[in-house]
Formats: structure tokens, sequence, C-alpha cells
């Protein structure tokens, strides 16, 4: 191949190596030689640097006699750079291939089994290159003045004065250099300053007003054999002031294997030992690491080496000094760049003992380390010390160093706290420097913001500050259940930030609120601990979200019912406030919102557990009269009991509803005692068109005792149906043929709808304006969520149950309930008219009168209802069926009073 490539190379080249008059300078219409693309057969050219082309062109031309005598200088002619193949994909970006990682060397397998951590040595990544690229050249700056001058060297001299040349030359193979009009220079063995001198010295004394620049172009190459634990050992062309690091880079770098530390340089000179880690590691010497021709560079085996592992700036495996089986701690230390922490530093030597045995020891930097010792350096005691956390209600919680100032210079901006904080308490969370127990402290939080008061801090102090709804939730649902002993259930996940329509988010485990958990064993241990708080009485309504701070801090909800008073009756906000002693109560209502308007300050309750829990003192209770509102003299402390009663009244809790004829129907407050006859005044009397004794007067008292009487009626009828299937009462019912099962059936059905029926609470009152005034003992004293619902005269009466065809017909005057039953189509054929009855107006209830020996039954007022029952005597001899009809009377009285009620409010 190398033939073939000079064959090619000689048949390209033009004959542009020819000197031009006047100087010697190119013609600019003549472009430099380059090497081809490809070698004869397709092979792609390897990759060369560009002063490599150019000093095998250069040579080429040497030897086919167009050297530098002939034309002009090579050097002087940039070189054109080799045209890159085209890509494959030209639209697709270049991809890097990830670098592999690297397998562990035997010495790096051997520390890594001791340490269960991979360390790798140290400085071998110095010599690693790209995976697929080649080492690239050493580069030159400005030569210095006592380079010494070889063969093939290029030498660059410039003329200017009264003479204007410029001429590259090479040091020939005499060791001269041949200038034109002037005579040979030795050039050879001489250094760059020797021969500056003497070019400038000649030219100014034989060419008179002139002046000589002089500079090396090309340096020549100088073969040095690498060998020893290298990559790739041999023979490497380098410059002539390559270092010993251009050469071992040129053999592919120094294996795992070779030692960093004792390499040697041999060659006409001696021998001489290199240190790499001088340059490396910044370790003491400056070795000589200039190359010159006929030395060559030998890389021995590792030496004896030292793992550093842990809390080191760079951990690694370091070899020691050539020839050294150990050496100090700190010396180690400082290669691997010392530790992190400036002290408190331990350092654990794992070595070898005299039976192979792996021996762990405490060292000190003072210390030594012997060949296959590894280091691992770790704090004395990882703890932290001196810092102030502050948490809970803060705009974000911090981590400061205790100033001397106390809490007070903590909270030294209110901005760190958020808006609506409750300033009557806040938590240190303070650790025993002894037993390292937590226990916590309050203070006022109100009065270190108004700087007032403070609080020393000591180390691992943790400040907990609370929010108004956190303090509330003390007398939340969950917290009263958990007072009890009951175990914590479910809480909702707070819906905030869901998407419109998504899932409603399912209860959380009692576990995300371990501070409910802890103190409902608490409470079952100790049942009178709390009993100031389980005696609150507040609604059980709902189950709020656990707040954070419970959960970050799970013990601090029972210290803080602990520490609280409980402020119950007329409050804005009743709850269980937590305080310091001796706080005034003017403190504890601000934070409560203040007292009502209703409330009774003339006698607030105030009760106080007995101090001395040795004896048998008895819960001492009081009356204040707080009319002066002269809180701030109540002075209260924790477990303590305020009750503010409701003043007395006569406006009621509730309203009435009027609806109807009535001249301004309405919601209508009512005062206690308070009578029907002047609600009806208040709301100016009634129209013309009233019908005062169709009145719908409902109660909700009155509507749950009926509804309670549907249920114990269906609870009889169930029981009845129970007998009868079990003792089969009725003799002869298989004789007879009778149906027991479908009447059983049936018995069930009517408990069920009777269960189901809605009683509605209906009063039979007196409403005439009239007759209240001459009787007052009618007048119904009212109630609050009272219904009244006055219709107008109705003009039709209604008959329902057995007849033919059940409805409405118009009033008339003088009829009897037997006459409308005839104008409906008269009775069916199992109707049982002596049990028929007739639904008043009013709601009262009367017998219709139509069996044979009944006299006729009263006139039939309008707007009753006549009820024609069907006739039971086939299974009267069952027991469970002989009231049914006035079950039957009582479910339709109540879907009379509902249809009048739902007219009259439409």
């Amino acid at each position: 191949m190398p033939l073939a490539l000079l064959a090619t190379l000689a048949g390209t080249l033009p004959a542009w190596a020819q000197n031009t008059p006047g100087g010697g300078v190119p013609s600019p219409l003549l472009s430099p030689p380059s090497l081809p693309s490809t070698l004869p057969g397709g092979l792609p050219v390897p990759a060369l640097p560009p002063a490599v082309q150019q000093d095998i062109l250069q040579r080429i031309l040497d030897a086919a006699g167009t050297g530098p005598g002939a034309g002009a200088p090579l050097a002087a002619i940039p070189p054109r750079p080799m045209p890159a193949p085209p890509p494959a994909h030209p639209a697709a970006p270049p991809v890097m291939p990830a670098p592999a990682e690297q397998p562990l060397s035997h010495t790096e397998a051997f520390y890594a089994a001791r340490l269960d951590t991979v360390l790798r040595q140290f400085g071998y990544d110095t010599f690693q290159t790209a995976p697929g690229t080649a080492p690239a050249p050493a580069t030159m700056g400005l030569l210095p003045d006592d380079y010494i001058l070889g063969r093939d060297d290029e030498v660059s001299i410039a003329i200017r004065g009264r003479t204007r040349q410029s001429v590259t030359l090479r040091v020939n193979r005499d060791g001269t250099l041949l200038l034109p009009d002037l005579p040979p220079f030795i050039a050879a063995g001489r250094s760059l300053g020797a021969l500056r001198a003497d070019i400038e010295a000649r030219v100014a004394q034989e060419l008179g007003g002139s002046e000589a620049y002089v500079s090396v172009g090309q340096v020549r190459q100088v073969g040095v054999l690498v060998a020893g634990e290298v990559a790739r050992p041999g023979m490497q062309s380098v410059p002539a002031l390559a270092s010993v690091l251009d050469a071992l880079m040129l053999a592919g770098g120094v294996r795992k294997t070779g030692s960093l530390r004792a390499i040697r340089v041999e060659g006409p000179r001696g021998r001489r030992i290199i240190d790499l880690y001088s340059v490396i590691a910044g370790e003491a010497g400056n070795p000589d690491l200039m190359l010159r021709e006929g030395e060559r560079v030998v890389v021995p085996p590792l030496g004896a080496t030292v793992a550093v592992a842990g809390e080191v700036t760079r951990p690694g495996i370091y070899e020691l000094p050539a020839g050294v089986a150990q050496a100090p701690l700190a010396t180690l230390l400082r290669l691997a760049g010392q530790p992190l922490r400036p002290a408190g530093n331990r350092f654990l030597l794992q070595g070898t003992d005299a039976g192979g045995r792996r021996a762990f020891s405490e060292t000190a930097p003072a210390g030594t380390v012997r060949r296959g010792d590894a280091v691992l350096v770790q704090p004395g005691a990882d703890v932290a010390s001196g810092q102030v956390r502050m948490a809970g209600h803060v705009t974000a919680p911090l981590l400061r160093a205790p100033r001397a100032g106390g809490l007070r210079a903590m909270l030294h901006d209110p901005r760190l706290v958020k808006p609506d904080p409750y300033v009557r308490m806040g938590v240190v969370w303070r650790v025993d420097a002894q037993t390292r127990v937590r226990r916590f402290i309050g203070f006022d939080l109100g009065r270190l913001l108004s700087g007032e008061g403070d609080l020393p801090l000591g180390e691992s102090d943790e400040i907990v500050l609370l929010s108004q709804a956190d303090v509330l939730w003390l007398a939340s649902p969950p917290v009263q259940r958990a007072l009890r002993g009951e175990p914590p259930q479910g809480q909702p996940v707070p819906a905030a930030g869901l998407p419109p329509g998504a899932a409603p988010v399912p209860a959380v485990a009692s576990a995300d609120c371990p501070a409910l958990q802890s103190l409902a064993v608490a409470a079952r241990a100790s049942p009178a601990r709390f009993a100031h708080a389980r005696g609150a009485g507040f609604p059980d309504l709902g189950t709020p979200p656990c707040p954070q701070v419970f959960l970050d801090y799970p013990a601090l909800l029972p210290w803080l019912l602990d520490q609280s008073v409980l402020l119950s009756g007329e409050a804005r906000m009743p709850g269980l406030y937590p305080i310091l002693d001796n706080t005034g109560l003017d403190q504890v209502l601000a934070a409560a919102g203040g007292a009502t308007d209703t409330a009774d300050l003339s006698a607030v309750e105030f009760a106080r557990e007995p101090q001395e829990q040795a004896g048998a003192t008895s819960l001492s209770r009081t009356l204040l009269d707080l009319r002066s509102r002269n809180f701030a003299a109540i002075r209260l402390s924790p477990r303590d009991a305020v009750r503010f009663a409701r003043g007395f009244g006569d406006r009621d809790s509730g309203p009435v509803t009027l609806v109807g004829e009535f001249l301004r129907p309405g919601t209508y407050d009512i005062r206690r005692g308070e009578r029907f006859s002047e609600l009806i005044a208040r709301a100016g009397g009634l129209s013309p068109q009233a019908y005062p004794y169709g009145a719908v007067f409902t109660r909700e008292s009155v509507r749950q005792r009926q509804q309670e009487g549907f249920a114990r009626t269906a609870r009889e009828l169930e029981q009845s149906l129970i007998q009868v299937a079990a003792g089969q009462a009725v003799a002869g019912s298989r004789s007879t043929g009778l149906d027991l099962g479908g009447a059983i059936t049936a018995g069930r059905e009517l408990a069920n709808a009777l269960r189901d029926a809605r009683a509605a609470g209906r009063m039979v009152v007196e409403a005439n304006p009239v007759v209240l005034a001459a009787r007052p003992e009618l007048d119904v004293l009212l109630e609050p969520g009272d219904l009244i619902a006055i219709p107008k005269r109705p003009n039709e009466v209604t008959v329902v149950g057995a007849v033919l065809n059940p409805g409405s017909l118009q009033f008339t005057t003088g009829w009897r309930a037997g006459e409308y039953v005839q104008a409906s189509g008269g009775q069916q054929r199992f109707a049982d008219g002596s049990r028929a009855f007739i639904v008043l107006p009013n709601g009262q209830s009367a017998p219709a009168g139509l069996g044979s020996w009944q006299a006729g039954g009263p006139p039939v007022p309008p707007g009753s209802l006549v009820v024609v029952p069907q006739d039971p005597s086939p299974y009267e001899t069952w027991g469970f069926v002989r009231d049914l009809t006035q079950v039957l009377g009582q479910v339709s009285i109540s879907a009379a009073a509902l249809s009048v009620i739902a007219r009259q409010t439409k």
C-alpha cells in the first residue's frame, strides 16, 4: 500500500513547483496540492494530520528533484483540507455514541469488594480519547531561542530593505542552510538564537541596507520508542518538541496495570524517572518531560496503591511513590483533595493482617497507610447542631441559627407569619439536652409580635405557629369522637383543585391523622383528663380534614387540649382555645370573635377544676356579672370553662308561615306565647273568600308523633302477621279455601306502605276570628315552624273508596253522605257502608251514616271527603285485619291534608 500511495501521489503532482520571477512568489491562480481522497481500488485514505500530509508531499517533491531549490517553498503554500466524505443521510444530524462504561480493572475490583463501592484509579483518564478518534498531534507555539536545530527542520527567512525576498529552507542532510546570494550557514546542532544572530549579522554585512527576520516553520519529526504498560507499544513519531505525555498519548495511554509514578525515560543522556502525579495531581516536583531524539519511554508495572473513599473531594485509588510501601495518611488525603469537612472527621482504616484477614482500625492523618489499605472518611457525628426550625402557620418553613435575642429576634419581621394566626398560643418543641426527650413549651404570639416578652431558644428547637383554623378544629366532630375514646373514622380529602365533573374523593384512612389516634388512646386511658373538653356539647356535623400541623406533630393535639379553655354558649365562635396561665378573658373572647348581642352578661358561668388533685374537692362554679365589660379582670387558666348564657327574650327561635286567604300572607317571626288570633291580626285578617272552616294547621312536633304512630302501627301489623303464620289462628282455613299466604303478603305490603307514608302533622284548630274572639280558650299558641293555610271556600265534595264512580261532586245544600254516594253511582258489591266516614274540611272525622241502622249522618259541608271502605267481613276472623279501617282512615286523613296544603301553596 505505501508504494501504491507514492505512485498515485507522483502521478497527480502538477508542474506548479517552479520559481516565479521576482522573488519566487507562486501564482495565485495555482492551487496547492493535496492528497487524494481514495487509494487505488477505492479504499479510503486514512485520516492524517495536516502537518503529516505536508511532510509526505514535501518528501515526494524532494525525491522528484522539485525541492526548495527548484521552486517556491512548500511551507509558503497553505495546505488544502481534505474533502469530507458525503454523509449517508444528509438530513439526519450526527448521533454521538454514548460512552460505554469501562470495566473494572483488577485493582478496582479488589477495592470494590472491600468498600462495597466502586472507585476508579486516579490519573488514567488523562490519556483517554473519544472512541474512534486518533490522538491529536502535539501543537507548538513560539519556539525558544535555546531550541537545537536538526536535519529536516524548516527555517523561514524574510529579508526586508534594499533587498526583498522570503524563503523557507529545510536543513539539509549535511546540516546547512543554503540562502540565495549568501554562503551556506551551519544550522544542525546550533540553537535557534545563535543561528538567528548569525544570519542577521551576515545579511547586514553583505546586503547593506537590509534586515533579516528568522523563524522556524515546520519542526522535524523524531522517533521515540514507547514500551511497557501502554495500549500500543512501539516506535512513535513525534515532533522534536514533544513531551513524554505526547508520546504516551500517541501510544494509547498508560494501562491501569502500569505505573504513573515511575515512568523511565532512557537515552544517550542517561536515565531519569518521571512522576506524573506532579503534573496531574499537583504534587511537588519539576520533572523533565522533554523528549530528545534517540530516547525511549518505558512504563513499568503498577506500584503500591491505597484507596480513599467517603467524604473527600476526589475519592479514588492512588498509587504510592515509586519504591515506597507505606506513606502518611495526610499525603493520601492531599491527593484526594482533602476531606469535605474541615474538622470532625473519622478515618476508618481497613487493612490486612499477617494472616490475610481484613483488619479495621481507627487512624488519624498522622498515621501511615500500607499497600492495599482502604481508608473510609466519615463524619465523627453526623448530626445537626445550632439550628432552629420555624414551621406551621408561616410563609415558608425556615431553618436558622438561634439568635441572641431569642424568639423575638426570630420573629422580628411580622411578615414571616401568615394572615389569621392564633395569637394566644405558639409552641416551641424543645429537646432536652440530657435525655433527648421532646416537650412542648407555649408562648404568647401576640405579645411577641407587639414587642413584649421573649423566650430564649436552644439548639434544635422547633417553633410551631398555629392558625385560627387549626384551633377551631379542636371543637370538630373528629376530635370530639376521639375525646370519647372512639377510633378515628375516615376523613374526606378536600376537593380543592379537582376538575369540574370529577368523581368525589373517597375518605382517607384514619392513619392519615395519627393525632386523632393518639388522642383516642389518651382519652381511653384517662377519661377524666379531658373532662372539660368532652362536656362541650358541640354538634356532630361533618368530618373536616386533619390540619397539616397535626399531621406533622401528632403529639401536639393532646397537649393543646390540656392547655385549652372551653368557651361555650353565646360566643360568636364557641370552641376550645389554648392559652397560657393567667390569660385575660378579653383576649380569649377576642380570639372567639366576642360575645353575641343576645348574651346575658349579668350571669356568666365560670367553672374551674381544683388545682390540687390529691383531695376530693368538687368542681367550683361561679356566676359573674360582666355587664361592665371588664373582661380583662377575669384571669383564666387551662381547663377552665366559661359559658355565656342567652338573655331572656320574648322573640321565639323560628318563623311561622301563612299561606292562602290572608290579606298579607308570608313568613312572620313570633314572640313567645303569641296566639293564632294575634298573628291573623298582624296579617291584616282574612279575605272575603276565605274558608276558615277548612284551615290546615301543620306543626312539626305533631308530624313527628304521627310518623311514630305510623311506624308503631306497622310493627303491630307485622307482629299480627307473625302470629297468624305461626299459629294458624283461623280454624278451617284450608277447608274453606281461603288464601292465607296472599292475605299475609297484602298485610306486609300495607305495613311497608305505612312506613313510607309521610305524616302531615295536621292539627284541628279554630281559624275563624269571630269564634276566637268569643272563645279565647280555642285560640292556639304558636310554635316556630308552624304552617297555616286558609283555602278559598270550595264548592265540591269528594267521594272515594268502594263506589262505582269516585270523584268530586258539586256541593248541594242539605245533602248528606248517602246522597253523594248515590250521585257517585252507589256502593260497590263488597263495600262496607256501615264503616264509611267523612273527613271534614277542618280535619275531623265523622261517621257517614250509610248503614241501615244509622240515621243518615250529619250534613256534609263543602270541601269534605266521603270515604267508603271495602267490606272486611271475609277476613274478620283474622286478628291482624280488625283495625284496618282505622289505619286506612289515618292514611286518608294525611293524604287529604297534604292535598289541601299543596293546593294552597301553589
